[in-house]
C-alpha cells in the first residue's frame, strides 16, 4: 500500500507542539523581568535603573536577566515595543469611525496622548532614550514605530479617496510632518505638565495648519 499523500497526510504529520516546562518557565522569568524594569524605568528613569536593581526587583540574579535580555536597551526596547503595539491598537480604533481627515487625525493624537497620560515617567524614561545617539536611533527605527506612522498617513490616504484632501506628492511628507507634531507634543506633557484638553487643542492647529493646503477647494 502506498504512503498517504497530500493535504491530508501532510496535516496527520503536523503536531501542535505543548510549550515544555522550561520553556513556559523562561516564559514567566521574562514577564517578571519587564514587569520590574517597567516600574524601576518609571521609578528612577533609563539612566537610574541598573540591570542589578532589575534583577533585585525581579528576585532573581543578574545572570537570569541576561539570560532573557543581551543588555538594559534590549529591555528597555522590549517595553517599548510592547507599548507601541498596544498604543497602535488605540490610534487606530480612534481612526475607525472615520470622517473629515482633520477630526479623525485629531482623536489620533488624542488616543496616543491619553494613553501615556498615567504613565508620564516611563514617557520620560523613553525620551531619554530617544535622545541617545546610539540607542534612540535603533529605537526609532523599530517597525512598531513604522505601524504609527503608517496610522497617520492613512488618515490622509482616506482623506483623498473620500475626495476631502486632493492625492498630491507631498501626501508622504505631510504624514511624516504630522508625525513630527505628534511627537513634539510629548515634550510639552512630559515635561511641561500640558493637560490632555492643552494637548488636544494644540494638536488640532498643528493638524488644520498641515492640512489647509491639501484640503479640496
Amino acid at each position: 500500500m502506498k504512503p498517504m499523500t497530500g493535504p491530508i497526510s501532510a496535516a496527520a504529520e503536523t503536531q501542535v507542539k505543548v510549550p515544555t516546562r522550561r520553556a513556559v518557565a523562561k516564559q514567566q522569568t521574562r514577564q517578571r523581568v519587564l514587569a520590574a524594569a517597567r516600574r524601576l524605568f518609571s521609578e528612577q528613569g533609563y539612566e537610574g535603573a541598573t540591570i542589578r536593581d532589575i534583577a533585585s526587583a525581579a528576585g532573581m540574579s543578574t545572570g537570569a536577566v541576561f539570560a532573557n535580555f543581551s543588555d538594559k536597551a534590549d529591555l528597555f526596547r522590549e517595553i517599548m515595543i510592547v507599548d507601541m503595539g498596544r498604543l497602535g491598537e488605540r490610534m487606530r480604533e480612534a481612526a475607525e469611525p472615520g470622517g473629515d481627515p482633520e477630526e479623525v487625525l485629531v482623536r489620533i493624537f488624542t488616543a496616543g496622548y491619553a494613553f501615556y497620560q498615567g504613565q508620564l515617567p516611563l514617557a520620560r524614561a523613553a525620551f531619554s532614550v530617544g535622545w541617545s545617539p546610539d540607542e534612540g536611533k535603533v529605537l526609532r527605527t523599530e517597525p512598531a514605530t513604522q505601524v504609527l506612522r503608517d496610522i497617520i498617513k492613512g488618515a490622509l490616504v482616506d482623506g483623498v479617496a473620500r475626495g476631502e484632501l486632493i492625492d498630491d506628492p507631498q501626501i508622504e511628507l505631510r504624514g511624516r510632518m504630522l508625525y513630527d507634531c505628534y511627537l513634539s507634543n510629548y515634550i510639552a506633557a512630559v515635561f511641561g505638565g500640558s493637560t490632555l484638553e492643552a494637548l488636544h487643542d494644540k494638536a488640532r492647529e498643528q493638524i488644520r495648519i498641515l492640512l489647509a493646503s491639501a484640503r479640496r477647494s
